[in-house]
């Protein structure tokens, strides 16, 4: 079991936009330059990479959602701060 994760992530305020998302993903467009468009959080910046991290750094459905998928999947999860369209990076 990871004892760390490497996640990047693009925030959006909504589900429909999370599903645009995923849409344009899956017709091939780069998650990293869509995270420098349209994620509100600064890491979109960074192409979304968060680096990696340890169980109780994030919130618990962002956690849970990295944590709980393989590297390279791409999931999406609601928090108190928006919709979060996650890749898996690094587990270690």
């Amino acid at each position: 079991m990871a004892t760390e994760v490497r996640a990047s992530h693009i925030l959006v305020k909504t589900e429909d936009q999370i599903k645009t998302l995923l849409e344009r993903i899956e017709k091939g467009e780069s998650f990293e330059d869509l995270a420098k468009k349209c994620s509100l959080c600064p890491s979109g910046q960074n192409g979304g990479d968060l680096g990696y991290f340890e169980r109780g750094e994030m919130v618990k459905e962002f956690e849970d959602a990295c944590f709980d998928n393989e590297v390279g999947s791409v999931v999406s999860v609601k928090t108190d701060f928006g919709w979060h369209l996650i890749k898996v990076t690094g587990q270690a």
